[in-house]
């Protein structure tokens, strides 16, 4: 497998790290998970169909992106840097003298881009399409966040009074661990979902980045309402991948979903757990992204 090309790209205060693979005029932009890079997806640029450009951004607080915007991702920053990326292959490629690539420039009429998104990755790819869906004319999901609500990230992130204990729950977490001890002895929480959550609070270094990371990304919140009328009027292709062993973010959260999209939206399950960003995993995604 060919190492990844990283790229650092100015972007006011900040430093944006990504990462390309290919050529092809066909932007395909990816979005990783939480705690995870960009990087992440080497396997899938060296697999990919020349007619693509693969580009996966390393999110704020993440992998190599050097972020001084503040605590706050917003999504029309994010949509900004996309921007700033594409006319960056587009004036990269042209001096080059690749001719496939001119189409990125901003000289020319723009081609619709490629999401996908994996967990976290995925309600950002939502949020995307919900902003800007004359933009996007593909969604490829794999096990997304942003599938329903979740109340309690909810609480944590979008009201003051949550956030402050958010806050301070992760400097003197001993109530969480006595909440979580129990909830496991009494057989009230998953044994998944129980090591899932231990291991973001036992460290003080992971909870600081838990806390940081969540409230990063705490303006992404798409509705799903939206977004489904939208694929429905649209017509754009979405996937969605899930694993049938995934008890962070279960299948069944997408069914409802695809069933409002009107045919435009097709659910796999896949013999997986929550990973799906493996090699193993390519006959499923590459034949979906068209």
């Amino acid at each position: 497998m060919h190492p990844p090309v990283g790229t650092q790209l100015p972007y006011r205060s900040s430093r944006i790290y990504y990462y390309s693979w290919g050529s092809g005029p066909r932007l395909l932009f990816a979005f990783h998970g939480y705690g995870e890079s960009a990087a992440s997806f080497a396997f899938l640029g060296a697999a990919l169909d020349p007619s693509f450009t693969l580009v996966a951004i390393d999110l704020p607080f993440h992998g190599q992106t050097e972020w001084r915007e503040g605590t706050v991702l917003y999504p029309e920053q994010l949509y900004s840097i996309m921007e700033s990326i594409a006319g960056d292959l587009g004036r990269r490629s042209f001096s080059e003298g690749d001719i496939g690539r001119r189409s990125f420039s901003e000289g020319d009429p723009p081609l619709p881009w490629a999401l996908l998104g994996y967990s976290m990755g995925g309600r950002i790819a939502l949020q995307l399409f919900q902003n800007h869906p004359d933009r996007f004319d593909r969604l490829v999901l794999m096990a997304p966040d942003g599938m329903t609500v979740n109340p309690w990230y909810w609480l944590a992130t979008a009201t003051t009074p949550g956030s402050l204990v958010f806050r301070w729950s992760m400097r003197h977490p001993g109530w969480l661990f006595l909440t979580l001890r129990c909830g496991h002895t009494l057989r009230l929480v998953n044994p998944s979902i129980y090591k899932f959550a231990v291991h973001y609070i036992d460290d003080r270094k992971v909870r600081q980045e838990l806390y940081t990371r969540w409230m990063a990304m705490r303006k992404f919140r798409p509705r799903l309402s939206r977004i489904a009328g939208l694929v429905r009027s649209r017509r754009t292709p979405v996937s969605l991948i899930y694993g049938k062993f995934d008890r962070i973010i279960r299948w069944e959260r997408g069914e409802k979903f695809s069933g409002r999209c009107a045919g435009a939206c097709q659910l796999l399950v896949v013999d997986a757990g929550h990973q799906l960003l493996r090699s193993q995993y390519l006959p499923v995604i590459l034949p979906l992204l068209g």
